[in-house]
């Protein structure tokens, strides 16, 4: 399983991504609010998120994270007074843990977190097409579609955040991460119209002015 670790704190990133690694979990590490915007749209199982980071604020950059990504996140911080603590869990945290913390506790709940998910396949079915997130395929009877690594990647975003608006501009900054190049709003057009043929679909739908959206999905 794959969790991504937001912590600045270079000596608690280090020892938590052995003790991750240690019970079998592969981890990405950033210190800061930017490089984990960016990698935040890959497929993670968890994110931990340290509240405060030197460019910005954790409750922030989980509200970004969730225009594309619904991982459970854990809260890891310093501040442990109720109103925060109470924030987290409002916003949709699946646990807020305090610094200083027990390494087997924190542990503990890490293996609670990915256990609700981790017997399930992690996927979602749209218009019958079956959107593997961890093999990173569409498939439709069983029968693989061909997709190009971005077609997917943009196919998979609007999938995980099935019956919600993705704005064109979400889009476009993960696409930049992806591909590397710079990809503009006409472009994105285009992929789009490609996506729709290959997967013989109408579920993509355009938001004028804003963005597009699957309507459903079934997990």
């Amino acid at each position: 399983m794959n969790i991504l670790l937001v912590e600045d704190n270079h000596s608690i990133s280090k020892s938590l991504a052995y003790l991750l690694k240690s019970d079998g979990y592969d981890t990405d590490i950033c210190d800061t609010y930017e490089s984990a915007l960016k990698k935040s749209g890959e497929d993670y199982h968890l994110i931990i998120i340290d509240v405060t980071l030197p460019d910005g604020n954790g409750f922030d950059l989980y509200k970004e994270i969730r225009r594309y990504n619904n991982a459970p996140v854990i809260f890891l911080t310093a501040l442990d007074d109720e109103d925060n603590i109470v924030k987290g869990l409002d916003l949709g945290a699946e646990d807020y843990v305090t610094k200083p913390f027990s390494s087997k506790e924190l542990l503990a709940r890490i293996r609670r977190i990915t256990r609700k998910s981790g017997g399930k396949k992690n996927s979602i079915v749209i218009d019958g097409m079956t959107v593997d997130f961890d093999d990173k395929t569409v498939a439709r009877s069983g029968e693989i579609i061909s997709l190009t690594a971005l077609e997917y990647r943009i196919f998979a975003m609007l999938a995980q955040n099935a019956g919600r608006t993705v704005t064109r501009e979400s889009i476009l900054e993960k696409i930049w991460d992806i591909a590397g190049n710079y990809v503009n709003d006409n472009t994105l057009t285009v992929y789009i119209k490609r996506i729709r043929k290959k997967l013989n679909t109408e579920c993509i739908k355009t938001v004028k002015g804003i963005g597009y959206r699957i309507e459903s999905g079934e997990n």
